[in-house]
C-alpha cells in the first residue's frame, strides 16, 4: 500500500505554525500530491499551545484517500517543533519513535508560566529534551531558528521551513519550497530569507561561545571618573574581574559615580576575608552585593519603563503595528512613604489611620498609558528622582539590612567560609516590589536567622543552601517551613541531649 507522508507540527503563539502548516499543504498540492491538515488549539499555560497535523501523498487520478484527523503515537514521520520544550511534549505523546521520524526544533525556549512563576529558577532542564530527543528519533535536526528568524526579520516559521527543505524528509526541490512562499504573498522578503537560514542551519554544529578575556572586562573606558573605579576594581583577585566589572556597571547605571564607589568599598571588604585561599566570597560578594543595592523601587519601575531603548524594542517586536502601551501599576502606601524623608516617612508610619485614609486615595490599580505626552511625563518625572533616592526612607532601611547581612558575613567568614559563601547568596531570595518585596524579604530574615542557630555544626553552610532553595520553591513559603521544622527537630533533640 502507498502510505501518506505524516507530519505533526507543535508551535505556540505567534510562531506562525498555521501558516507553516499552509505552505506545507501548498508545497504538496503543488507537486501533484493530495494533502489535510487538522489543528488542535491549546490554552492558557504557553500562550495556545497548538497542535497541527498534515497528511500528504501521491495518488493515481481519480482515487480519493482517507485520511486521518490526529496524529497518532508511532505514526508520524516528521515532527517540527517551534519551541524547545514543544519538541519534549511531542516526544512524551509518543510522537517521536527512532524508526522512522525525522525531528526538527528550535533550541530556543519561550518559558511557560509554571516556569516564571516559581520565586527561584523554575526553568525546566533542557538537557533532559536533547538526550530524550536524541534516543527517540531517527533523525534530529536542532539548533536556534528564533535567533535566524530575527535576523531575517521574519517568525520562526520561515526558518522551520527552510529546516524542513535540508532534512531531505520530503522528496520536493528547493524551488518547490520557495515558489510556495513567493505565491503565498505574505512577508515574501523576509520569509524567504529566512528560508534560506533555515536550509544553511540544517547539518551545521553550533560553535561554543567563548567567554570573554576576564583583563579586557575592566579596560578603560574613557571616562575619567568611572575609570578610576576600574582601577580600583582591578585590585581585587583577577579571576573576581568579570563579575566586579558587571555589578559595578550595574549599580552605577542604577545610580552615580559614587554609589559604585561604595559598592566597591563593600566588596573589597569582603575580598579580605579570601585570605589568598580562593575567590570564592570575593565573586559571590560582588554579584550579590551589587543585587542588594541596585534593589526595586517606584524610582527603578518608572526608570526602566521610560529608558531610550524600550520605544524602539516594542516597536520591533510588534514590526512597526500602531499599538498603545499601558503600564499597570499597583503602588502601595509603603512604596510611596518610602520616596519620602526618614524622619517624614517614619512619622507618617505610625499614624496608621492618616496611612490607610491616604492609601484609599493615593493607592490602587493603575493604568498609565506611556505612549502618551502625559502618561509618559509622569513616570518620566518619577524615575528624575534618583538624585532624592539615597536620602529617602526606603534606602535607609535597605541600607541598614545590607551592613546587617554582611557584618553577619564577615562574623563566620574566618571560621566557616562556605557558610559565609551561602549566607552572601541567600540575597537570592529579595527582589521586585512592593508584595513580592516583603515575601521575599520575609524568607530572606526567616533563613539569615535559621543560619544563626546552625552557625558552628560543619553541615550548616549545606542546611543554609536547602532552605534557600525550599524557600524558592513556591511563592507562599510551604517547602520553606516544612525545611524549618526539620532544623527545628534536630537542633531541639541536640539541646535536649
Amino acid at each position: 500500500m502507498n502510505h501518506p507522508i505524516t507530519i505533526a507540527v507543535l508551535a505556540i503563539g505567534g510562531q506562525g505554525g498555521g501558516v507553516l502548516v499552509d505552505w506545507i499543504v501548498a508545497l504538496a498540492e503543488r507537486q501533484g500530491w493530495r494533502a489535510q491538515s487538522t489543528s488542535v488549539p491549546g490554552v492558557a499555560q504557553r500562550t495556545g499551545a497548538t497542535i497541527y497535523y498534515v497528511e500528504t501523498i501521491e495518488v493515481p487520478a481519480g482515487q480519493n484517500p482517507v485520511f486521518s484527523a490526529m496524529a497518532a503515537p508511532g505514526d508520524v514521520d516528521i515532527v517540527i517543533a517551534a519551541e524547545w520544550m514543544e519538541a519534549g511534549r511531542a516526544i512524551q505523546r509518543g510522537l517521536v519513535t527512532p524508526d522512522r521520524t525525522t525531528l526538527i526544533a528550535s533550541t530556543h525556549r519561550a518559558f511557560a508560566v509554571s516556569e516564571k512563576e516559581t520565586p527561584g529558577d523554575g526553568i525546566a532542564n533542557p538537557t533532559a529534551v536533547t538526550a530524550a530527543a536524541r534516543a527517540a528519533s531517527k533523525r534530529f535536526v536542532a539548533f536556534d531558528m528564533a535567533a535566524l528568524a530575527e535576523q531575517a526579520g521574519s517568525v520562526v516559521s520561515s526558518v522551520l521551513f527552510g529546516a524542513l527543505c535540508g532534512s531531505g524528509a520530503l522528496p520536493f526541490p528547493r524551488s518547490a519550497f520557495e515558489a510556495t512562499i513567493t505565491e503565498a504573498g505574505i512577508g515574501v522578503s523576509s520569509s524567504l530569507r529566512g528560508f534560506a537560514l533555515g536550509l544553511d542551519g540544517v547539518g551545521v554544529v553550533p560553535v561554543a561561545v567563548r567567554r570573554p578575556v576576564v583583563a579586557a572586562a575592566l579596560a578603560p573606558t574613557g571616562h575619567a571618573p568611572y575609570d578610576a573605579l576600574l582601577v580600583r576594581a582591578a585590585a581585587l583577585p583577577g579571576a573576581a574581574h568579570e563579575m566586579v566589572a558587571e555589578g559595578l556597571r550595574h549599580v552605577v547605571a542604577y545610580q552615580d559615580i559614587s554609589y559604585g564607589a561604595a559598592y566597591l568599598d563593600a566588596v573589597e571588604s569582603i575580598a579580605r576575608l579570601d585570605r589568598g585561599r580562593s575567590v570564592a566570597l570575593t565573586e559571590a560578594a560582588a554579584k550579590y552585593i551589587a543585587r542588594a543595592m541596585a534593589y526595586d523601587d517606584v524610582i527603578r519601575v518608572a526608570a526602566l519603563k521610560t529608558q531610550p531603548a524600550r520605544a524602539p524594542r516594542i516597536d520591533k517586536e510588534m514590526r512597526g503595528q500602531v499599538i498603545a502601551v499601558t503600564e499597570f501599576m499597583h503602588p502601595r502606601m509603603d512604596e510611596l512613604l518610602g520616596l519620602l524623608s526618614p524622619r517624614l516617612g517614619s512619622a507618617l508610619e505610625r499614624r496608621r489611620r492618616l496611612v490607610v485614609a491616604l492609601g484609599r486615595v493615593l493607592c490602587g490599580p493603575r493604568r498609565i498609558r506611556t505612549d502618551t505626552i502625559t502618561g509618559f511625563l509622569l513616570l518620566y518625572i518619577v524615575a528624575g528622582l534618583r538624585g532624592w533616592r539615597l536620602r529617602t526612607l526606603r534606602h535607609a532601611r535597605e541600607q541598614a539590612r545590607i551592613d546587617a547581612w554582611l557584618a553577619a558575613v564577615r562574623s563566620v567568614a574566618a571560621d566557616d567560609p562556605a557558610l559565609a559563601a551561602e549566607l552572601l547568596a541567600n540575597q537570592r531570595l529579595i527582589k521586585g516590589y512592593s508584595e513580592t518585596h516583603a515575601r521575599g524579604l520575609d524568607k530572606f530574615t526567616r533563613v539569615m536567622t535559621a543560619s544563626e542557630r546552625l552557625r558552628g555544626r560543619p553541615d550548616a553552610a549545606a542546611w543554609v543552601c536547602r532552605l534557600r532553595e525550599a524557600a524558592l520553591k513556591d511563592e507562599q513559603g510551604a517547602a520553606l517551613d516544612e525545611a524549618l521544622r526539620t532544623i527545628d527537630s534536630f537542633l531541639v533533640e541536640r539541646t535536649a541531649a
